[in-house]
């Protein structure tokens, strides 16, 4: 009988064990999970409701949707197991979903139903689940697999045939990925990119709107590293005691943790009406003022922005809050446009890993075959999820790769034999 060893009961594992099961009634197939309970971080995502997948999860997109060392690998992955792959997989375990736009959702809007859903279906299959067992190390013993558990565990050591390493990345500790997969992978012959933060918040050095705590706008935020743009995105930022937050933030944060990490200079461009040219805002500001030249300056602005966001604009513009409207010189009006266009802010650090949503690096993916999630280094290994050089943006992305590259592995770990 093939024994199939699962080490983590996250997403991509859960998907890798029903697929696995699935593919051989026979195969005896286990899951490892160190915390109490398997899917604990899929029940963070989509703030309670489980955001599964996204419509734009294609290979055509994959340039703009992921990030990593080889995005060619994730266009494979997607075409090897596709967004609509995904809708089959969980219409086969009873889960009626929803779209809002291109996101994906369980209709009841609930994650729990979905976790719920999938361990019924590991029970239904006879799939083993053990939880609170940590995995200390692994080793080919020439005839299968010996997977070692650290002393608390109540079993020292399971054996297996082929094993998938789906432990997770760094990100959210406390859900169970506490970055140790990565030490397995390197005892299995792979080599690790270094690993930052990603979909995270940034602390922003000589915070200007540090008063502004609390403060949701319309930007458009730009990282700068070493003065070059590298990633931007557009949507509502919050201004946070200790630097930004937001869907936009996160989107650009992993060049930003990228960029710290090599010790380079990096920044952010924030521009507070990413709507309007320079020259239009300038425009927009001279007929605000016109014939209300008993205003000042902070009323003056009131119209535009939250009212907490106005004085630190008019203070880094160089005006002075009671400044009359009709005081206002020309070079005083271009000056407040200009800033409303353009704010750098330099990033000090990032919320780090328990902040985060996702990591950044990984496992090289060079060192993976994309159609079977099988390791190039050392046979009848398969890896899987955030554990791999690959992150995607905000919007079901990062839900879909696990999805993917689990039901990938679960399959191939049973369809192959081993060399």
């Amino acid at each position: 009988m093939r024994r199939i060893g699962i080490i983590g009961g996250g997403a991509s594992g859960i998907a890798a064990a029903i697929t696995a099961a699935r593919n051989d009634r026979k195969a005896q197939v286990f899951i490892l999970e160190q915390k109490e309970k398997i899917g604990r971080k899929l029940l963070a995502t989509g703030n309670g409701r489980c955001n599964l997948t996204n419509r734009q999860a294609v290979p055509s997109c994959a340039k703009v949707c992921y990030r990593g060392g080889n995005i060619q690998f994730v266009e494979e992955v997607l075409r090897a197991f596709s967004y609509e792959d995904t809708l089959k997989f969980f219409e086969s375990i009873g889960l009626v979903v929803k779209l809002r736009g291109d996101y994906v959702y369980p209709r009841s809007d609930q994650a729990s139903a979905v976790l719920e859903l999938l361990e019924l279906e590991l029970k239904r299959l006879g799939v083993e689940v053990y939880c609170n067992v940590k995995v200390a190390s692994i080793a080919w013993e020439g005839k299968n697999f010996c997977i070692r558990t650290e002393e608390t565990c109540s079993v020292k050591s399971f054996k297996a045939d082929r094993l998938i390493l789906a432990s997770g990345g760094q990100a959210a500790s406390s859900l169970g990925s506490d970055g140790s997969g990565y030490g397995l992978a390197k005892a299995l012959k792979h080599s690790v990119t270094c690993i930052v933060p990603a979909l995270v918040q940034l602390k922003v050095k000589a915070h200007p709107f540090a008063k502004a705590s609390g403060v949701r706008t319309e930007a458009k935020v730009t990282a700068l590293i070493e003065g070059k743009e590298a990633a931007s995105d557009t949507g509502e930022v919050q201004i946070t005691a200790y630097g930004i937050s937001g869907i936009p933030v996160f989107q650009i944060s992993r060049f930003i943790a990228l960029g710290l990490h090599q010790k380079k200079r990096s920044e952010v461009l924030l521009d507070l009406l990413p709507e309007y040219s320079e020259d239009e805002v300038y425009r927009l500001l001279v007929k605000m003022g016109d014939k209300r030249d008993d205003l000042t300056a902070k009323e003056w602005l009131t119209g535009i922005f939250n009212q907490k966001l106005v004085p630190r604009i008019l203070e880094m513009a160089g005006v002075r809050i009671p400044t009359r409207v009709s005081e206002l010189r020309k070079s005083q009006l271009q000056a407040v446009a200009k800033k409303c266009k353009r704010i750098i802010l330099t990033i000090q650090d990032t919320n780090g890993f328990e902040n985060a949503q996702v990591c950044a690096g990984g496992v090289r993916t060079k060192e993976v075959c994309p159609r079977t999630m099988e390791s190039l280094r050392t046979k009848g290994v398969y890896i899987t999820g955030e554990l791999l050089d690959v992150d995607g943006i905000c919007g079901g992305f990062n839900l879909q790769w696990a999805w993917a590259t689990g039901c990938i592995a679960g399959k191939a770990s049973v369809m192959r034999k081993k060399k």
